[in-house]
């Protein structure tokens, strides 16, 4: 029978298609910095960054402090990730950690991120996979530091609404330079270790490569992040070296003051003496 025979309200049924390969890609932020010297999780993928095959995924250490699990089951991640926490310092509790996942497509030519959809790849080539694990450690990364800016700002605020209202500062001058020190930590770290701005090392190798990193960099915002952290880190800065440079003056006036009375003191003793002499 044929589908002119078909009864009526039935219609012609085709093979439904096999659904694309899917991994799951999960960024963890252990610390401020990962040690992976010697260290030895499976066969060797990358050296900078530090890849190695593990079961059937691929592990990527950063030594920022991330760690990206690319197609490890949960139970696989749990025991690497307690695995690394003796050469993590500065361990942050929560971690810190985003997921993405990205699926196979039909050529390259077609390599696309879908917005709030999965990445997806001509295939799962290692130099494709570092490029991700990439692009999700720096953007795990800058989320850790705009959350520390934006606890920084938090601070700020009411130093500055103080001085608005009341035109007082802050008696204590440990807190701006606190302000100052953490803003100092994230611009270190941004522009030392992380270096979002800097390519990876893959793409010298892989040029072609380049047009798939650059959907990630979108995708992730990572330049438009950059720039966002580093004008609030200069805010940041400027308005405790401001805050700071007023408490100073404050306190030069206070001693100031404090030299006159002293000396008027020391005046006024000589005449009482001089006086109490000449009777």
């Amino acid at each position: 029978m044929n589908a002119d025979q078909l009864p009526v309200g039935i219609t012609p049924t085709s093979p439904k298609p096999e659904a694309a390969p899917i991994l799951r890609i999960r960024a963890v932020m252990l610390g401020e910095r990962i040690n992976p010297s010697g260290l030895e999780l499976g066969a060797a993928v990358s050296s900078t960054p530090a890849a190695f095959r593990v079961h059937a995924g691929l592990v990527v250490i950063f030594r920022y402090g991330v760690v990206v699990l690319i197609g490890l089951l949960p139970s696989e991640e749990k025991v690497l990730i307690d695995s690394l926490k003796s050469r993590v310092t500065g361990a942050l509790s929560p971690f810190e950690e985003e997921i993405a996942q990205a699926q196979l497509c039909k050529d390259e030519s077609t390599e696309a991120i879908q917005p709030g959809g999965p990445i997806c790849l001509a295939k799962f080539s290692d130099d494709r996979l570092l490029l991700i694990a990439d692009a999700l450690a720096k953007s795990t990364s800058l989320a850790r530091d705009e959350r520390r800016v934006a606890a920084v700002f938090d601070v700020i605020e009411p130093f500055a609404r103080k001085l608005a209202e009341q035109g007082r500062t802050p008696p204590r001058r440990k807190g701006i330079l606190q302000l100052i020190g953490n803003a100092l930590l994230v611009q270190q770290r941004v522009a030392g270790r992380v270096a979002v701005a800097e390519k990876p090392d893959v793409l010298w190798e892989k040029p072609e490569l380049d047009r798939l990193y650059a959907r990630l960099e979108d995708e992730y915002e990572l330049k438009e992040r950059l720039d966002t952290l580093e004008r609030k880190l200069t805010a940041v800065s400027e308005t405790a070296n401001a805050l700071t440079d007023i408490i100073d003056t404050q306190r030069s006036l206070r001693l100031e003051i404090a030299v006159v009375v002293l000396i008027v003191i020391e005046v006024v003793i000589g005449c009482i003496q001089i006086l109490s002499g000449t009777h």
